[in-house]
């Protein structure tokens, strides 16, 4: 296990995400090893107040709340180590029908016997507050708080004060990342031992603040365990993208098909089309409506553009090494007869947007596929509700690879990507400009021209989402999140898929 001389909070984070559950009942069994949790306990508290005073050097009197489960006894540790460094700390305590755990209980009694005070629930606060300590609820929470708990939860968001959340902000699910009631919108969260998958997806980004990680020196421990989930980010593509062989040919790189827009619908195949060039496809195709066909041409020479027919369809799919099938296909039977073809095919193929609303309709299950649906086209391949659907990203993801087979890309905040065997991975990149039309279109367009270049099913999409993402995060450094358009990543692609130009 790692001493005491690693870095007590670490700004950058690892790539491996832990359920919450798993955690907790292996903490025990890192104790085993040679920690007593209650030391655990006290490294975290150590942690969470060096942050505190790192990003809030000038805060003097602290409000430390504290919950009544081992997430208080962190809060505990923090209100005593702050008091001995001259903060003054004022402490609020939760009830609870139940006794303290044992480690909570004794880090109670060392901050009573330190001479610190705790306060009821319905205390009122002092005026002069510098910081919010949030120490209330932890990663066990599996619903809304309750009464007096939610109380103070919103009594510290309206306060307008910095709020440094201890391992998850309070009211945030670490399982989903749902909020299902009152949450702590905090400035900084502090985790410990491992990333959880509610501080990455779901409703995270509106509560997490900065995401710092403290292992509590089971860094060695935590590596000799099998992952559970990935977190993928930036720095993962020079492993799927190496640089290419200097005699190497367009031939090599895949032949791309993608069908799509129907009429009133060619912004959606033009974007995903470019985005497939731009990923670095070797030749891509398009069958479009015949309307399309010229402005598509003008736009972008480097396709092959034609009408879809029976014939060409015929004739392309032979072609292809990979098929991208839904950006602007529409519902009719121009984009029903286009879809009963493919289905035929033994290539690999992706299906995004309207194609998987015809999946829905007739659902089918296949090993050579990629899916990637937003939350509503998830809750109707599911037969659910998209509120169903964003309660428990996670278990949909897995589902909709479960009975859909091969890969599934669940969009939105912290994409989740899921194959039928069990692989999992967060990408945890992107930003709220993202929420405008065509992204997805871009995104069917950079997995699809990976999958030509012969990555497989699930690299593809871990790698396509990433790309998807950094671009967009590129972009909008340079000019904000209000505004940004799907065409504006097509520049940035290439950046990111030769990742040794990414800066």
């Amino acid at each position: 296990m790692t001493g005491h001389s690693e870095k007590q909070y670490a700004v950058s984070l690892p790539h491996s995400v832990w359920p919450a559950d798993w955690i907790r009942q292996a903490e025990p069994l890192a104790a085993a090893a040679g920690i007593s949790l209650y030391e655990l306990m006290l490294r975290a508290g150590r942690a969470a107040y060096q942050l505190a005073c790192d990003r809030y050097p000038a805060a003097r009197h602290w409000l430390v709340l504290c919950g009544h489960g081992n997430n208080g006894g962190d809060g505990y540790v923090v209100a005593r180590l702050a008091a001995e460094a001259g903060v003054r700390v004022t402490l609020i305590a939760g009830t609870g029908s139940r006794p303290l755990p044992e480690e909570a209980a004794a880090a109670r009694q060392a901050w009573l016997d330190a001479g610190g005070l705790e306060l009821a629930s319905d205390s009122r606060w002092p005026v002069d507050i510098d910081l919010i300590i949030d120490g209330l609820l932890g990663s066990g929470l599996t619903s809304a708080p309750r009464a007096p708990v939610a109380a103070l939860i919103e009594a510290a968001n309206h306060s307008g004060l910095p709020i440094v959340a201890l391992d998850i902000p309070s009211g945030l699910l670490a399982a989903s990342g749902a909020v299902p009631g009152a949450a702590i919108r905090a400035a900084h969260t502090i985790t410990f031992i491992g990333l959880k998958p509610g501080l990455l997806t779901g409703q995270a980004r509106d509560w997490v603040g900065q995401l710092h990680q403290s292992t509590l020196g089971l860094s060695d421990w935590l590596a000799q365990q099998p992952v559970q989930i990935q977190r993928v980010s930036a720095p993962d593509l020079a492993g799927w993208l190496p640089p290419r062989r200097p005699c190497s040919h367009k031939g090599e790189h895949g032949r791309l098909l993608l069908v799509g827009g129907d009429r009133g619908f060619g912004g959606a195949i033009r974007m995903a089309a470019e985005a497939a060039l731009r990923s670095g496809a070797g030749l891509v195709r398009v069958l479009t409506h015949y309307e399309h066909v010229a402005p598509l041409l003008t736009a972008r020479p480097e396709l092959m553009v034609q009408a879809l027919d029976d014939e060409a369809l015929q004739r392309a799919q032979a072609w292809a090494d990979v098929t991208v099938i839904g950006p602007g296909l529409g519902q009719e039977a121009w984009g029903q007869n286009a879809l009963k073809v493919l289905q035929s095919s033994d290539k690999p193929t992706l299906w995004d947007a309207d194609a998987l609303n015809l999946l829905a309709l007739n659902p089918e299950k296949r090993q050579n596929r990629v899916i990637t649906p937003h939350p509503g086209e998830a809750a109707r391949l599911l037969g659910c509700s998209t509120a169903d659907i964003e309660s428990d990203r996670l278990l949909a993801v897995r589902r909709l690879a479960a009975e859909y087979g091969g890969v599934a890309v669940l969009k939105g905040a912290g994409t989740l990507i899921a194959d039928e065997h069990g692989a999992m991975a967060i990408a945890d990149v992107g930003n709220p400009g993202m929420a405008s039309g065509g992204m997805g279109d871009v995104l069917a367009g950079i997995i699809g021209g990976l999958l030509a270049q012969k990555l497989s099913l699930y690299d593809a999409a871990c790698a396509g989402c990433v790309v998807h993402g950094v671009a967009a995060d590129s972009v909008a450094e340079k000019q904000g999140t209000r505004g940004l358009l799907a065409t504006d990543l097509l520049p940035a692609i290439p950046y990111y898929v030769n990742p040794q130009l990414a800066k």
